[in-house]
Order: C-alpha cells, then sequence, then structure tokens
C-alpha cells in the first residue's frame, strides 16, 4: 500500500493518505505532551511501544465483537486504519478517582468507585478540552441519542474486558480515554473504536505496588517512561524477556545508523 500526503498531525500520531480512500496510515510518534501541551518531550521508542500494545489491546477487543478502525500493523511504528468520521468527544472512563477528578471534586486520591463512571470532554486544544455534559452534545449536534447511547454500551463492555486483561498480568485499570468515529459498513453509517489505547491513554498502576506504568510518569516527573511502557508490553506478552532486541532497542540502532550515514 502506497504511503500518501500528511492529512493530519496530532500530537502523538500523524495520519496519512493511502491509496485506498478508505484506508489511512496511522504513524506513532515519540513525542509526549502534557497538560493541554504545556509539557514537551521526546522519548525516543515510545511510539514503537503503543504501536505494539494499541494493536495487541483493538486486536482483542475485535475478538470479542467491538468494532474498530484496526485494519493491521504495518511495521514497527505505522498501522492500516479505517478513515472515520471523529465524533469530537473525548470519552473518560473511570474506575478509580485520581487526577483531574480529584482536583476538580476534592476526592480522596486512589478512591475505588462502586461504578464505572463516564465523563465527557469536548476535543479541541485549543479550548483545553473542556468537560461537558450530554445535553451539550445533544445541543450542539455533536452526537446524537442514538450513538451516544450506542458508546455508552461499548465502553461498559471494553472497561470489562480491559479490566480483566490487564487484572491477569497484575496490573490495575484506574482509568483511560476513548474516541469513537463514524465509517460506512455495508453502506450503513456506523460508529466504531478509533484512535489507540495504550499508556498514553490509560492510567495503569501495578496491582501490588501501585507503581504507576502509564503516561503519569512523565507528568509527575516520576522517572523514565520506557521502562514502564516495557514493563506493560511484556506482561501482555508482547515484548519477551529473552529477545535478544527489543523493539526499542531496534529503533535506537535504526537512529545510530542513520546518523552513521
Amino acid at each position: 500500500m502506497k504511503k500518501g500526503k500528511k492529512l493530519y498531525e496530532g500530537k502523538a500520531k500523524i495520519i496519512y493518505a493511502t491509496n485506498d480512500k478508505n484506508l489511512v496510515i496511522q504513524y506513532f510518534k515519540d513525542d509526549a505532551t502534557a497538560f493541554n501541551n504545556q509539557k514537551k518531550s521526546t522519548i525516543e521508542g515510545k511510539g514503537v511501544l503503543n504501536n505494539r500494545i494499541s494493536e495487541h489491546i483493538l486486536s482483542n477487543l475485535s475478538q470479542i465483537g467491538i468494532k474498530n478502525h484496526l485494519v493491521k500493523r504495518l511495521n514497527m511504528r505505522e498501522q492500516i486504519i479505517k478513515l472515520v468520521e471523529i465524533i469530537p468527544i473525548e470519552f473518560i472512563v473511570r474506575n478509580v478517582a485520581t487526577g483531574s477528578i480529584t482536583k476538580r471534586l476534592g476526592i480522596e486520591d486512589g478512591t475505588v468507585l462502586k461504578e464505572p463512571l463516564i465523563e465527557y470532554c469536548l476535543k479541541d486544544d485549543k479550548l483545553g478540552d473542556p468537560l461537558i455534559s450530554e445535553e451539550h452534545i445533544l445541543a450542539f449536534d455533536w452526537a446524537s441519542k442514538t450513538e451516544i447511547d450506542k458508546v455508552k454500551k461499548m465502553i461498559l463492555r471494553i472497561n470489562d474486558f480491559m479490566i480483566g486483561m490487564f487484572r491477569g498480568v497484575g496490573i490495575k485499570l484506574i482509568d483511560f480515554k476513548l474516541e469513537f468515529g463514524r465509517v460506512k459498513i455495508d453502506g450503513k453509517n456506523e460508529v466504531i473504536l478509533a484512535d489507540e489505547i495504550s499508556p498514553d491513554t490509560c492510567r495503569l498502576w501495578d496491582s501490588i505496588t501501585e507503581k504507576k506504568l502509564d503516561k503519569d510518569r512523565f507528568r509527575k516527573d516520576l522517572g523514565d517512561l520506557i521502562p514502564a511502557y516495557t514493563e506493560v508490553a511484556k506482561r501482555l506478552g508482547i515484548l519477551h524477556e529473552q529477545s535478544n532486541v527489543s523493539a526499542v532497542n531496534v529503533t535506537k540502532l535504526s537512529s545510530v545508523k542513520r546518523k552513521k550515514k
């Protein structure tokens, strides 16, 4: 498949056109951002790990009937995905109170919620991705009631699956962000899961030590991201201890070769 012009560049990914109008190539960058892009850095190898982890999770979700944009992983940094019309809402799913919700509501950090809490944010960096209500979504026609109801059902199923998947490898799924998009399937408009699911978009804590294995390591200056993201990949069975060269090491070797040239 031929890679065409750049269609979009976000904080963590670049989308390229292909010779198929229904498919695009998604490239995972090494850029790390926090606090609405106020804190920035480049962390070599992050994109490789997020590509692999997101592919693994989306592939597993497909197997339980959650339709999503992933077609296949092309290489260490790229995936072929379906071209979707992104719904301009970030869906935040919380199982444990931490981060912004504790500051907004004065909730004690680490409070386990009785039921998963779904929050909505308008996807707009210039506005700081403000928290909105379902009434806002319907009033401004960002999504229909039918679409929101379908998304909420999908979210609860995704959450149940991911809680079990991570619990099985000794990780607590604290919260995560999801995005959805519209696509035509068999001539009909459908809402499917889009974007990525990775330690960039999830809060993941070790089940015993509560060590942070996600982007909070960058947000809160807790240490290098790469060992934490690599740990998540290893526990999920994506990277193996016995491998002589990890995905990240391959990236570094490639970088060295380019510099020599």
